[in-house]
């Protein structure tokens, strides 16, 4: 080989090495992220999966991971306890730790479920009609539903004895078949999941059932956010604000082209009826995140008014040791900017 034959194998061998120890220094450069869902994979959760596929999170240098949840009043705990830095959960839950345990309990950052879905389904020729129906009745729900860890807090608002409601606590997927056999009276849940299980055992949710919604005795509650650890925020707050602006381009994405984000679901898991996880998620874009102050504030955003009730409501109903600010339970200084923000939800836009 001649010198300069040799000059130019090493000047190339040296670009290859510089290349690779600069992809190797990108890929170490990405920040990790194990966020933990509300539940097992369902249509609804497309808007984080698009994200992940059409690279927004790696834009932002990011390595997102995702697992399935348990319940969305279980993610907080995990988040607080540093099992996960992130979590899709019920702000309610997060409101109860924050009054107990203030350094522990992570923060809100993005609101995703401004409307409250917490229920109560009932047989349609049940003769519980309203909360005041409850007592003597034997009610049912999982262990960590958003809606049974509320009930105490209906149970004061609506002025009800909580102590004189049997509770029961089941597997998820029978919830709907334990009521239709009588097995109960009545089950805990979010309106669109106990919809869309009730269809998938053959039950008309719109003729053969009853929901006594939460939402219409005076619990105007917030629900589902993106949580945060606050190690996580104090460490790598740079990140957690480039996770919220490609989460909000997967939201923008999935009301863009809602068969896209339930595909993205399905590649996770192929068990999935896409006709059916699709209308689930075209029944929470609808429900669960349309409440009317989304045209005023944009989604993600929260109004401090409307929390600081909540809260109250939280700290009364269940006694809790003290009533957090506001502050303590959501930080908006992550979310990306207003005219970024949808304004306007619903699919197929």
């Amino acid at each position: 080989m001649t010198g300069h034959h040799a000059f130019r194998g090493l000047r190339t061998l040296a670009l290859a090495l510089a290349v690779t120890a600069g992809s190797l220094a990108a890929a170490q450069a990405e920040t990790k992220i194990k966020l933990i869902l509300n539940w097992k994979y369902e249509g609804p959760q497309g808007m984080f999966f698009l994200a992940q596929d059409r690279g927004y999170f790696k834009q932002e240098g990011l390595d997102v991971t995702f697992d399935q949840g348990n319940g969305s009043g279980a993610a907080v705990p995990q988040v607080a306890n540093g099992a996960y830095d992130m979590g899709f959960g019920d702000i309610n839950a997060l409101i109860e730790l924050a009054a107990k345990k203030p350094d522990e309990a992570p923060v809100g950052v993005f609101m995703l479920y401004n409307r409250p879905p917490f229920a109560v389904a009932v047989k349609a020729d049940s003769p519980i009609k309203t909360p005041a129906d409850f007592p003597g009745r034997k009610l049912g729900g999982a262990a960590n539903d958003g809606a049974l860890k509320l009930f105490p807090a209906l149970c004061t608002i609506a002025r009800i004895d909580c102590a004189k409601v049997e509770i029961t606590n089941m597997q998820p997927n029978l919830r709907e078949q334990m009521l239709m056999q009588g097995q109960v009276d009545g089950v805990f849940g979010y309106i669109t999941t106990i919809r869309f299980a009730a269809k998938g055992i053959g039950i008309d949710p719109d003729k053969q059932l009853r929901l006594i919604r939460f939402g219409e005795y005076g619990m105007d509650l917030y629900s589902n956010a993106i949580i945060v650890s606050r190690k996580f925020i104090k460490e790598n707050p740079a990140a957690a604000k480039g996770f919220l602006k490609a989460l909000n381009h997967g939201v923008k994405d999935a009301m863009a082209d809602p068969k896209a984000a339930v595909d993205a679901v399905a590649k996770r898991e192929p068990l999935i009826k896409v006709d059916v996880e699709l209308a689930k998620l075209q029944a929470t874009l609808a429900e669960d995140m349309s409440h009317p102050e989304v045209a005023k504030i944009g989604l993600g955003e929260i109004d401090d008014a409307r929390m600081a009730k909540a809260i109250e409501i939280l700290v009364m109903a269940k006694e809790l040791p003290r009533t957090p600010p506001v502050s303590d339970i959501f930080d908006r200084s992550f979310l990306p900017p207003a005219g970024e923000r949808p304004t306007v939800i619903k699919a197929g836009m």
